[in-house]
């Protein structure tokens, strides 16, 4: 990216990954301890606020004076690829309420506790499938496709009721939209263009033909779209966003999941002995990986204070969820991985007030099935090359590993 000079006490941002793949950018906790918000300069030469302490990260996501809609006045561009393609996503994570409100209620029924449970033998079948052709195929396999990346977009495909034979080209175009360091700037357009008339065409058929409601597009048809509360262009881009989502952010928690135990044998150790661990070890991969780590894009909407720090009507500000999530303050340690740790769960990861994460439970019940199973079946997993081999997607909004190559 081409970046103009600016003063060295507003650095650059996005910033990369330098002291470890694993670790946030090591000058989040040079920010953390110079004050509560850091000035920084984007691509474009404008001026944006980084929030990264724990508790004025939740204070801002709170603060009903800032907006998430790109069309607001002075909503922060990360790169420009993400200006190239972010106003055209008309979904939940871009509106504000009331509008956010209305359509996020039509969704929240499909996360209940008792879907959930529904779905977990599902699930967990589909673990021991994949993990049965793992070992028949043989070592080494990369992990990421065969495990981490092919189960949450096996059941984000059954959730919504998309074909499963067009996974790859829903993969491509995914990837393709969220490729913030792109510089070919019609690559995301045309991916997200594709991507929405591709949808569009599965929503007219089950609009011709809604079924039972048996999957969550044909319960959007039935309750939403027939009665007038949804107009298909909405289910359009709803579709969109919760097929990415279901997938994009659940195979890169999964993948560095994994990474993580492989990274700490003792770790992995211990939940190898005290299995009930695990719900605990969930939270802790969620805390300390923090795979969204580009997040939340704002705008104050008008003058607003946090941590002490005047944030004016109009200007960007970046809610950093990785940053908050290894605060010293709130977790002891914060660049070890600890399962045992007692507050794993007070993470952000999922964010938090109006906009905290609708599909967590999906996300966590994948977790739990292949982290009850996989050390289990395969308890010699390992890499199959060098740590320092392994390539990051540090070019994308949600943060991973490309491959994880391993061996047992």
């Amino acid at each position: 990216m081409n970046t103009p000079n600016t003063d060295v006490s507003e650095p650059k941002f996005p910033l990369a990954r330098t002291a470890g793949k694993l670790d946030p950018p090591p000058e989040y906790s040079q920010f953390r301890a110079e004050g509560p918000l850091k000035r920084v300069t984007l691509w474009n030469g404008k001026k944006a606020w980084l929030v990264t302490r724990r508790h004025d990260v939740r204070e801002f996501m709170l603060n009903p004076n800032i907006s998430a809609d790109p069309e607001t006045e002075g909503y922060p561009a990360l790169t420009p690829a993400r200006a190239a393609t972010v106003k055209s996503y008309k979904t939940i994570l871009t509106m504000d309420p009331p509008g956010h409100t209305k359509f996020r209620r039509m969704l929240t029924g499909e996360f209940t506790a008792q879907r959930m449970e529904e779905l977990r033998p599902r699930v967990e079948k589909l673990v021991d499938e994949l993990i049965d052709k793992m070992i028949e195929k043989g070592p080494p396999c990369d992990i990421v496709e065969s495990l981490a990346l092919s189960l949450p977009i096996s059941v984000v495909t059954l959730l919504i009721g998309v074909p499963f034979e067009d996974d790859s080209k829903l993969i491509k175009w995914s990837a393709d939209q969220r490729d913030v360091l792109a510089e070919d700037l019609e690559v995301g357009r045309r991916a997200h263009a594709e991507m929405l008339a591709y949808v569009d065409g599965i929503v007219a058929r089950t609009e011709a033909n809604p079924g039972k409601g048996d999957n969550m597009l044909e319960r959007l048809v039935l309750e939403q779209i027939q009665p007038g509360h949804l107009t298909r262009q909405e289910a359009v881009h709803m579709i969109n966003l919760l097929y990415f989502a279901g997938h994009e952010t659940t195979a890169n928690q999964i993948g560095l999941g994994i990474l993580d135990f492989l990274q700490n044998p003792e770790q992995r150790a211990k939940l190898q002995a005290n299995p009930t661990l695990l719900r605990n070890a969930i939270e802790e991969m969620l805390r300390y990986n923090s795979i969204t780590h580009f997040s939340s894009s704002r705008v104050a909407t008008s003058d607003i204070v946090i941590g002490g720090q005047k944030i004016r009507a109009g200007e960007g500000v970046f809610a950093l969820l990785s940053a908050a999530n290894r605060d010293p303050t709130v977790f002891a340690d914060p660049d070890k991985f600890d399962i045992e740790r007692s507050n794993a769960k007070d993470h952000l990861t999922f964010s938090f007030g109006v906009h905290h994460c609708l599909g967590q439970p999906v996300a966590r019940l994948e977790l739990r099935a292949v982290f009850e199973r996989l050390f289990k079946r395969l308890p010699n997993l390992r890499l199959a090359v060098p740590f320092e081999e392994l390539q990051f997607k540090e070019n994308m909004f949600v943060y991973g590993v490309n491959k994880l190559p391993v061996t047992w």
